[in-house]
């Protein structure tokens, strides 16, 4: 058990720093802060301070749901990308892939679920 912690420690660590420079390179701002938790059937990777100048203008002048459709584009388009990623890291294919954006505190959540393994429920790791 050891062992696999050890090496989700590294996955988690990997990703964080992939998904760190994917973002900085999309969005020309990388967060302020990520943390990110494999589990054995998801990744979920938060990110936080994640609003550039301009996009937190946006959000005060009360255009919040302008930057949310904006991300949620850009992030389809980096589907591939972030997707990748996550199959690298964990050595897993990804079954599903969601985002979310909250304004107050400024946090994304980047939500991976994979696969089951060969000899694992579809539900395992709930």
């Amino acid at each position: 058990m050891a062992v696999a912690t050890v090496d989700r420690g590294k996955q988690a660590v990997a990703i964080s720093n992939a998904l760190t420079h994917s973002h900085r390179e999309q969005f020309g701002r990388g967060a302020g802060s990520v943390k990110t938790i494999v589990n054995t059937g998801f990744v979920i990777t938060f990110l936080e301070d994640i609003y550039t100048a301009n996009e937190r203008s946006l959000i005060d002048g009360g255009n919040a749901q302008l930057v949310f459709e904006t991300r949620f584009a850009l992030q389809k388009m980096a589907r591939e990308e972030y997707v990748r990623i996550i199959e690298e890291a964990t050595g897993r294919k990804v079954r599903a892939f969601l985002s979310q954006n909250h304004v107050s505190p400024d946090i994304a959540a980047e939500i991976f679920v994979l696969e089951p393994e060969p000899d694992e429920p579809a539900s395992a790791g709930a």
